[in-house]
């Protein structure tokens, strides 16, 4: 029900919500009454639109990691050291959800932060995240994606983005130019928690024009395998003391 409202849509009509939602109209006004009821919608006449309390709801998660918070004097040296716009994201179905990120410029015409999503398949945080899933677990994430084309270079064969993948699995790192938007290009590494399991990934992202080619991947990529080095083994050292503490050592 929440998803049916965004940038385009912030007021909807009881109608509007049922047909995006596919809910009769009974049902989706019982639901949107009890958001309401619960401070998560208002009623503006006969439209209905979202609160800010909203927010709660993904910062409630994000809160609950503390990831961001460990994660963000890494991201912030590695910003600082490149120059580049640096994030830390984490998979969600077929989105990536960006749980750290600094900016040193917009690189995009749709505004990044805390909590944002994108489509895995089209950005170099997400084909990281999605090659290392179990083989069965990524056949299956396959089998149901839908990829969109958002520019001329975007990729929408799978048989290419399994390709793709493999290579990302075998070489540590990928690198996306201009698929997810025309002028952007990124590279991405995995951040590897307990039992070397990825659990996120870094990126640095930025202007085409200057993150392309053999050069750019040659100067960001130790950075970033740093980088991910650094935040994998702050995790793998809060697991520890947490077992520890647990098991009253």
């Amino acid at each position: 029900m929440i998803r049916c409202f965004d940038d385009k849509a912030p007021v909807l009509s009881l109608s509007e919500v049922a047909v995006r939602a596919g809910l009769t109209r009974a049902t989706a006004r019982r639901l949107l009454l009890t958001l309401s009821e619960l401070g998560y919608a208002r009623v503006e006449g006969r439209g209905f639109s979202l609160t800010p309390r909203v927010l709660e709801l993904g910062y409630a998660y994000l809160s609950a990691m503390s990831f961001a918070d460990l994660a963000r004097p890494y991201v912030e040296e590695a910003s600082r050291k490149a120059n580049e716009s640096c994030s830390v994201s984490v998979l969600s179905g077929a989105d990536i959800v960006y749980v750290c990120r600094i900016h040193t410029e917009r690189i995009m015409s749709i505004s990044l932060a805390v909590g944002s999503h994108l489509p895995a398949a089209a950005t170099s945080m997400g084909r990281v995240l999605l090659a290392h899933l179990p083989d069965a677990e990524l056949e299956e994430r396959l089998s149901s994606l839908e990829l969109e084309r958002f520019t001329p270079r975007t990729v929408t064969s799978l048989r290419r983005l399994r390709t793709i993948l493999t290579s990302v699995r075998e070489h540590g790192y990928a690198v996306v130019e201009e698929e997810l938007e025309a002028g952007l290009s990124s590279i991405a590494v995995p951040v590897r928690g307990q039992g070397d399991t990825v659990v996120a990934a870094v990126n640095f992202g930025g202007p085409a024009a200057r993150l392309q080619g053999p050069a750019f991947t040659r100067r960001y990529l130790p950075i970033l395998r740093e980088t991910a080095e650094l935040i994998g083994t702050a995790l793998r050292h809060r697991a520890l003391s947490a077992t520890d503490r647990s098991s009253g050592v």
